[in-house]
């Protein structure tokens, strides 16, 4: 009798066991980053960046070396930024969870030990989780498929720390030079104000008009005080970004690129979204995992609970008694259909999310495109067409007060004139880059179009 029931239920249950265990998932090396790190690169055009701290060190250090272009910030970004270091961590502790839920349960080990008199009997059990050992193969396919998910999410978060960092290396420029052009403007208004003092106390101009210029000079050094803070704060955010200690290694342009020769032409911008955005895609893969999820419900939907155990018992002499255990949950309350029907429910709101993003995809897409060709003419408008039309009238201006046809007056209120348009193609100059890097985060499915 005991033949029988140890050697082949032993033997059941080891091959069962190697069984189960050959279908679990296993771990990466990384966790997955340089995975991540690769497809990030891709969609920025990028080489991927090294993933050893050595490594990320020799590249920040080759960067850091020359003034940094809007490229190689994001670079040093990526290698730099802690919070990119700490997700993916988070992506290893994924890993290792999803891993873990690919694993049947360890087997559970019961002794006994029982005394009467001077007769004693000892019990011994060991209790497997056969569902668990059952719907491995099922579960480790799905747990691959989340881990699939996971990652694309890490990607989503490298590319938007490069769309936040291209934001930030723009404004940094910008703010900076806005800041050098107040210092000129103030400087400017300075000798304008003292000119116009100097005449004011010959009797050639009227005290009104010096006090103009008076005025102007204030606001001119009221101006010059907040550009300068604000370039201090937008250098500072920018340093944040790129995971540096402080700023003093830190070298920019002292100018924003000119605007390109012709502007981005996307004839199938909307397509070219579907294509490679990373939340349209990551939706379809959630869809896609559910749609598993759902067929291992309806598989466990009668039976979820089922263990089996070995005993080998002892009865002080008496002969000992070894014998199989089973363990199973019965569907008297609930038959499995609760979670059948959550499952599908899921189901469908995962697929409604995937033709929400499909939408809101394709809506994002036009709005950045939209705003990217309006920034563009905008910018090139006051290149080509203001900033000449305003030098051109500062020069006759000159010609006019050098032959004395004109008042002081007259000529100082030019250079404010031409003071506000520079301000405005400046500004105008910014947004088209900003617009610029709003555009590509868009296309990649990162950021909301604004």
């Amino acid at each position: 009798m005991k033949k029988p029931l140890k050697l082949p239920h032993k033997l059941g249950l080891t091959l069962l066991l190697a069984g189960s265990l050959g279908a679990c998932a296993t771990l990466s090396s990384d966790g997955g980053e340089g995975e991540v790190r690769a497809q990030a690169a891709s969609l920025l055009n990028q080489q991927a960046t090294p993933t050893t701290t050595e490594g990320r060190r020799q590249a920040s250090a080759a960067l850091l070396a020359k003034p940094l272009s809007a490229e190689d910030a994001v670079t040093l970004a990526l290698l730099n930024n802690p919070r990119l270091q700490r997700q993916f961590a988070d992506l290893r502790i994924t890993e290792t969870e999803l891993v873990a839920s690919t694993r049947p349960r360890n087997p559970s080990v019961t002794l006994a030990r029982l005394t009467q008199d001077n007769e004693s009997e000892v019990g011994r059990s060991i209790v497997v989780d056969v569902i668990g050992l059952l719907l491995s193969p099922l579960r480790t396919p799905i747990a691959k498929q989340q881990y699939q998910n996971a990652k694309m999410v890490a990607v989503q978060s490298v590319l938007k720390l490069a769309h936040d960092t291209r934001v930030a290396y723009f404004e940094a420029i910008a703010s900076r030079q806005r800041a050098r052009y107040a210092v000129d403007v103030q400087t400017a208004a300075e000798a304008g104000r003292d000119l116009a003092r100097s005449l004011a106390m010959a009797g050639n101009i009227s005290r009104l008009d010096a006090a103009r210029e008076q005025a102007f000079y204030a606001s001119a050094t009221a101006n010059r005080v907040r550009a300068q803070a604000d370039a201090a704060l937008a250098r500072e955010r920018l340093v944040r970004q790129l995971g540096l200690a402080n700023d003093q290694s830190l070298a920019l342009p002292e100018t924003l690129p000119e605007l390109p020769a012709t502007p981005r032409v996307l004839n199938q911008v909307e397509q070219l979204a579907m294509n490679q955005r990373i939340d349209v895609q990551l939706a379809k893969r959630h869809a896609e995992s559910t749609a598993k999820a759902l067929k291992l419900s309806k598989v466990t939907r009668l039976v979820n609970v089922l263990d089996v155990g070995y005993q080998r018992n002892t009865y002080s002499d008496a002969p000992k008694q070894t014998g199989v255990e089973v363990s199973l949950e019965l569907p008297l309350f609930d038959f499995g259909s609760t979670r059948v029907a959550q499952a599908e429910a899921i189901y469908q709101r995962s697929l409604a999310q995937v033709t929400e993003t499909a939408v809101n995809a394709r809506s994002e897409t036009r709005t950045a495109y939209a705003h990217y060709r309006t920034s563009y003419e905008l910018a090139k408008h006051y290149r080509d067409e203001v900033m000449p039309l305003q030098q051109q009238i500062a020069d006759e201006v000159l010609l006019r007060y050098n032959g004395m046809l004109i008042s002081t007056f007259e000529l100082l209120a030019q250079s404010q004139a031409q003071v506000d348009s520079m301000n405005a193609y400046l500004a105008a100059l910014q947004d088209f880059w900003l617009a610029e890097a709003e555009l590509t985060s868009s296309l990649q499915g990162t950021v909301d179009a604004g």
